[in-house]
């Protein structure tokens, strides 16, 4: 079994704080624009200010994936009393498209961190049917772990991960 210590979700701690270990089972591919979404990557908000493309591999269309955007360090990473804040929210997204086929439930708010450097996680569930999900009340203080719960999506299939900063930031984060 390969190591986790060297897992950049476990690094980065969104496994732990975000969502609980799980094997990558699907591919998974983000990008803004061209530039495609590494684990641990920099992106600043002008970078980020447009829906990204999300591509959902698998081979059957009967398969559907929840997708959830996420930053765990709202406000700042020092206080983040809005753990986690909800950037964006699409179910009944098929296997082998992206979230432009699916449902957007809370539409992309695109991340403008003022303090600190902030981890936006990508999170995608596999489905075991298509149901109807309520939007939350509001964006702060979402749970990623509570929500797959109450909607019976076991552990993750895929996530990735990228830093954000303000714009007039420097450095990136160091683990």
């Amino acid at each position: 079994m390969p190591s986790t210590s060297r897992n950049p979700l476990v690094v980065g701690r969104v496994i732990g704080e975000v969502i609980d270990p799980f094997e990558s089972s699907i591919p998974f591919r983000v990008s803004y624009g061209n530039r495609e979404v590494n684990n641990g990557c920099e992106l600043k908000p002008s970078q980020v200010v447009n829906q990204p493309r999300v591509s959902v591999g698998g081979d059957d269309l009967r398969n559907f994936y929840t997708l959830v955007l996420v930053d765990p360090d709202s406000p700042s990473p020092s206080n983040p009393n809005f753990r986690e804040y909800l950037h964006w929210l699409v179910t009944d997204i098929p296997a082998t498209t992206g979230a432009s086929f699916g449902n957007e439930v809370v539409s992309y708010e695109s991340p403008r961190p003022t303090m600190g450097i902030h981890r936006l996680v990508f999170v995608l569930f596999r489905q075991q049917y298509r149901q109807r999900v309520y939007a939350p009340g509001w964006r702060q203080n979402f749970n990623t772990r509570e929500f797959a719960e109450l909607y019976n999506l076991g552990l993750p299939v895929a996530a990735v991960f990228f830093n954000c900063q303000r714009e007039t930031g420097s450095g990136g984060r160091t683990f």
